[in-house]
This record gives structure tokens, C-alpha cells and sequence, in this order.
């Protein structure tokens, strides 16, 4: 079994247009110093998206984030790399975890352990009331069945748009075309089970994807909220949600 990281953090930055090509720059010379930072076990840096379609066209050429699982829970600095981005960001936000559970692989490997018992234990969740969760997916599309998807697409981002407890969300991925991924807060993980197996859309896709085979490689994980530092707005924050 794959040990279980004691935190992993969550670093969104925003960057004004006058910087993007900065930015740019950024994501090309810094994956490989993130991973190299002491106490790093994986980590990645994503560009993002509104979340609403996954096709090059959801781009947000001003917002980035970086996700990081570290072998102590008193990790979390990014040294250098997070110097470099809140040199060009105008706002940003620090999210800490703790993985509640993880199925699947990120670029071939189980960044967040087996929690929970390991990867068959997808609908496990903590006690109403228990305080927010973060759900994060990843997918890397098989090109031939990319147009499928973005087509399946869009009525799910609505149901979750409108979702009962959802406090905040956007699009994720390491490239704009043919790597997707969500991350979204919950107010507890009551909300989040009601959206992820309840709601007719998502279910409609979820039987769906077996069967299409959109994926060559996903990953799904669900966290605590530990910890919010930061801009909440970053995080595409819903108004009124503390």
C-alpha cells in the first residue's frame, strides 16, 4: 500500500495580463525546482480554467496553481518557485489537506497514498458537520474520444455550478487541451456525496465513462480542509460563503 502524505497543499496565484508571459516562463522552468524542493513526495503546476466547458476556450491565462504533497505535515513552503509567483501575483491563496481518499494514478503514480483503506473506498466520507472538503480530479483524455467529452461536459458543470454547499471551484489541468482536471470546495462532505452520486447528470457521465473509455490515465481524491490562507477570491470563492 502507498503511505498516506501527512499534508498536501494547494497554491493558487493571480497574475495580472500584463504578466502572463511572465507566468508563462514560469510554468516552463519551474515543475522540475518544485520537485526538487526539500520534503516534496510529488507536486505539479497546473494552469487553470473556469471550469465550465474543459476545452482550450475555458483557459484562464491569469490564474495558476500548483498542488503539492509533502513528506511532513509541517511542509508546505515552496521556497524559491513560491517566491518567483508571488513576485508576478496580485492575490493568492494557500489551501492545506489531509487525503480522506485517492483512486486512481497522476502521471503514473499515487500522489495522495491509498487512504481510507485504499482506492475502493471512493464513497467513505467523513460525518455531516465535519467542517469543508476539497474533491480534486484529473483526467489526461484519450485524443479520439476528446470531442465526446466536451460534449458531456456542460450540463454537469451547471448541476455543479448550482450545487447545494458548493463553496468554491475551477478548472485544472497541465496543458489546454486533452489534460482536465476540477477542484472544488464543499461545505461538508455530506454536499459532496449528495452532488457526486445524486445528481442525474454527473451519475449519467460516471456510467458513461466506463463504457466510452474517455481516459488513458485519472485520478480522484477527496481532502479536509485543514486550512485556508489567502485570498479566498483566488479560489473562485462563492459570495457570502465564509
Amino acid at each position: 500500500m502507498v503511505s498516506v502524505p501527512p499534508l498536501v497543499t494547494l497554491h493558487v496565484w493571480r497574475v495580472p495580463r500584463r504578466s502572463v508571459g511572465r507566468a508563462f516562463a514560469r510554468m516552463a522552468a519551474d515543475p522540475r525546482r518544485l520537485r526538487r524542493l526539500p520534503g516534496v513526495r510529488f507536486g505539479k503546476l497546473l494552469g487553470t480554467g473556469t471550469g465550465t466547458s474543459f476545452g482550450p476556450g475555458d483557459a484562464d491565462l491569469t490564474r495558476y496553481a500548483a498542488v503539492v504533497s509533502w513528506d511532513s505535515g509541517s511542509g508546505g513552503d515552496l521556497g524559491g518557485v513560491g517566491s518567483a509567483w508571488e513576485s508576478i501575483a496580485t492575490s493568492a491563496a494557500r489551501v492545506d489537506l489531509r487525503p480522506l481518499t485517492s483512486r486512481g494514478r497522476w502521471s503514473g503514480t499515487a500522489p495522495f497514498g491509498e487512504p481510507s483503506g485504499g482506492p475502493r473506498a471512493g464513497r467513505r466520507e467523513t460525518s455531516p458537520g465535519d467542517g469543508p472538503v476539497l474533491a480534486l480530479t484529473r483526467a489526461r483524455l484519450r485524443p479520439a474520444k476528446a470531442l465526446t467529452f466536451w460534449r458531456a461536459v456542460p450540463p454537469v458543470a451547471r448541476e455543479l455550478a448550482a450545487a447545494p454547499g458548493l463553496l468554491a471551484r475551477f478548472g485544472v489541468g497541465e496543458a489546454p487541451v486533452g489534460w482536465q482536471g476540477t477542484v472544488s470546495v464543499w461545505r461538508d462532505a455530506t454536499d459532496l456525496t449528495r452532488f457526486a452520486y445524486r445528481q442525474p447528470e454527473h451519475r449519467a457521465v460516471i456510467a458513461r465513462t466506463a463504457a466510452t473509455r474517455w481516459y488513458a490515465e485519472d485520478l480522484f481524491a477527496r481532502f479536509t480542509v485543514l486550512g485556508i490562507n489567502g485570498d479566498r477570491a483566488v479560489l473562485g470563492w462563492r459570495e457570502g460563503e465564509r
